[in-house]
């Protein structure tokens, strides 16, 4: 315990990794991320993570019921949230129970102490008091009575009943670890007076609030130090931090207008899908047509109708929801209309985790249809890419004209990062293959020799009429032919229409060693925690570990095999039980594909990375 004022110059870090914890109902989400977003406006990198419990209000005081909101900033590359904690803010027992384990040995807790009564120390199932028994003299630990000292700055505002007072008490955390890492106020204040725009007394009790944390923090004698990070140093050009679900339709409606499209999408909401739908609904005044369905069916089968009539098609969802759209699925597949499928992972089966992030629906992606029935499948893997693979979704449909699904996982939709503003001008050409008039022996599925995409003919074009849908159909009219050759000529012809997609994506890279002892392979939403743990491991003299990533599924990348020959040992890593390995089992003969898997809701960890490693590497 700090028992008096250690007097310490203030302390210069590279990186810090802060987690606020609480009940649901204490703010920690958006005391993270105020903190987040003011840590990047000086100029830090940074990542979060978001961790919430599944229900909408679980019981108070309770260890399943607790919230968190993880922060790593630094002055250097950042590319995870981080493992172990420098900073651990506890609002009450259950938080602390529940988050101590990730703590450094020597580093700080801050704690409100009014929260540690007895009904909350029974409720996290705490024996004794943990402030009185010394069980945590291997921390630095700041007991603040943070509810009280909340109460006292807000005495004499006007309007707040206590519940909205309590409710303010994140905010006299936010402000003492504002002063810790020397962090400015202006913004959380101009974020108040935006959001309680009607209600001064808000604005007045948040601000008074916050200031009272950070002058609490500036005088208090049982805080040692300040800390120093400085701005990271990145590509010059405007950044933003951005969410992955908001990064994810910023590309499509990137997309929409270089393709020259309207934008629909119809979905119905489903965690941790839904801020996609929330994000689009605010940009009609960019021509986007958001349609909330009555159920998943609904919302896939309005994207398909849209298709039809040559708008950019989108529909939304996660794993529960990409059951139920398997079958419309299928139909837009065998109609050869561009859709594209966002399925936001989480952990399953049944509604499983849904707060939680996982990687089990790739199978379902891949081959969760009835028949043969091939659709394009790419990955997003950090939160601000998924504006770039968002905006490739949708290039790859329009192009080929076949249904692409996009993976993402709750890990990197509800987590954020910076992210360099992009210029339309700047992002490559899509090029649509609606037909505009009727021409001479014009044909539904007359096709592009090189991609094999069909026509895409708009009803209502005078001379483009044809016949559409689930059954199967003449290779040149349309029409339905279901004689035994033509079904197996179809079933081909759309099944290599998906391989030749290789020619329009990039060939697989590594980083680090290009060949060597071992290759670590990942995909989708688990690059940050991998290519940290590679790069560590390079840096203690590993150096014939090399690192590929996959974002491309279905197809794979050409140069897969002649990658995989490079390296003597080849170790998947993926939060599920093996799904990708099996399908590169399936495609490569002759290698060996050993696997690391997890599947707890949770990201990997640093740590458990590197021994993985190493036992790979003696």
């Amino acid at each position: 315990m700090i028992t008096e004022k250690l007097k310490l110059q203030p302390e210069v870090l590279e990186a810090v990794v802060i987690r606020f914890v609480g009940d649901s109902g204490d703010g920690m989400q958006l005391t993270g991320t105020q903190f987040s977003d003011t840590s990047a406006m000086f100029g830090n990198d940074i990542a979060t993570f978001p961790n919430y419990p599944s229900e909408i209000r679980a019981p108070q005081g309770s260890l399943y019921g607790v919230s968190g909101f993880q922060v790593h900033i630094g002055s250097v590359e950042v590319s995870t949230p981080g493992d172990n904690l420098d900073l651990l803010v506890a609002m009450n027992p259950a938080g602390l129970k529940t988050n101590l384990y990730a703590l450094k040995p020597g580093h700080t807790i801050i704690v409100d102490t009014d929260a540690f009564n007895k009904k909350n120390l029974e409720k996290a199932q705490y024996d004794t008091n943990p402030l009185e028994d010394h069980s945590l003299d291997n921390y630095r630990v700041i007991q603040v009575d943070m509810t009280s000292l909340t109460k006292e700055a807000l005495k004499n505002v006007e309007g707040l009943d206590n519940k909205a007072i309590t409710r303010s008490k994140n905010m006299f955390a936010l402000g003492m670890v504002y002063w810790m890492y020397g962090r400015a106020k202006e913004h959380t204040i101009e974020f108040f007076n935006k959001k309680f725009k009607a209600k001064p007394n808000l604005i007045e009790s948040n601000t008074k609030v916050l200031n009272a944390g950070y002058y609490f923090a500036e005088t208090l004698e049982l805080i040692p130090n300040a800390y120093t990070i400085s701005p990271a140093k990145m590509p010059s050009g405007t950044y933003r931090v951005i969410m992955g679900n908001t990064a994810t339709a910023w590309g499509f409606l990137a997309a929409a207008e270089k393709a020259g499209l309207e934008l629909f999408l119809g979905s119905y909401p489903i965690t941790p899908a839904t801020d996609i739908l929330h994000e689009m609904v605010k940009h009609k005044h960019f021509g986007v047509k958001a349609f909330q369905a009555e159920d998943e069916i609904a919302g896939i089968a309005s994207a398909i109708g849209a298709a039809f009539a040559g708008d950019l098609a989108i529909t939304t969802t996660s794993g529960p929801g990409l059951a139920l759209k398997g079958e419309a699925l299928g139909l837009a597949m065998i109609m050869e209309l561009p859709l594209v499928v966002v399925n936001v992972q989480r952990g399953g089966p049944s509604t499983g985790l849904p707060t939680k992030t996982e990687q089990s629906d790739l199978m379902q992606a891949m081959y969760g249809r009835n028949g043969e029935s091939p659709v394009i499948v790419i990955a997003a893997s950090t939160p601000a890419n998924c504006f770039n693979f968002a905006f490739q979704a949708a290039k790859l449909a329009i192009e080929h004209m076949t249904p692409v699904i996009l993976l993402t996982d709750g890990y990197i939709a509800n987590g954020s990062a910076p992210w360099k503003i992009q210029n339309t001008d700047e992002l490559p050409e899509i090029k649509n293959n609606i037909t505009k008039t009727a021409y001479e022996n014009w044909q539904p599925y007359t096709r592009n020799e090189d991609t094999l995409a069909r026509n895409w003919g708009i009803p209502g074009t005078p001379g483009l009429e044809h016949r559409i849908g689930g059954l199967e159909k003449d290779s040149v009219t349309g029409n339905v032919n279901q004689a035994p050759e033509n079904h197996e000529k179809m079933t081909k012809i759309r099944a290599e229409k998906v391989k030749r997609v290789q020619n329009y994506i990039p060939e697989i890279k590594t980083e680090f060693a290009d060949s060597g002892d071992l290759l670590v392979v990942g995909w989708g939403g688990t690059y940050g925690s991998l290519h940290s743990a590679v790069k560590q491991i390079n840096l203690e003299g590993y150096k014939n570990v090399g690192f590929a990533h996959f974002n491309y599924i279905n197809p794979l990348p050409k140069n897969t095999e002649a990658l995989f020959k490079r390296f003597k040992k080849i170790l998947v890593c993926e939060l599920n039980n093996g799904q990708f390995v099996n399908i590169l089992r399936m495609n490569f003969n002759g290698f060996e594909f050993l696997q690391f898997n997890k599947i707890q809701g949770l990201p990997f960890g640093n740590n458990e990375l590197l021994d993985e490693f190493k036992k790979l590497v003696k």
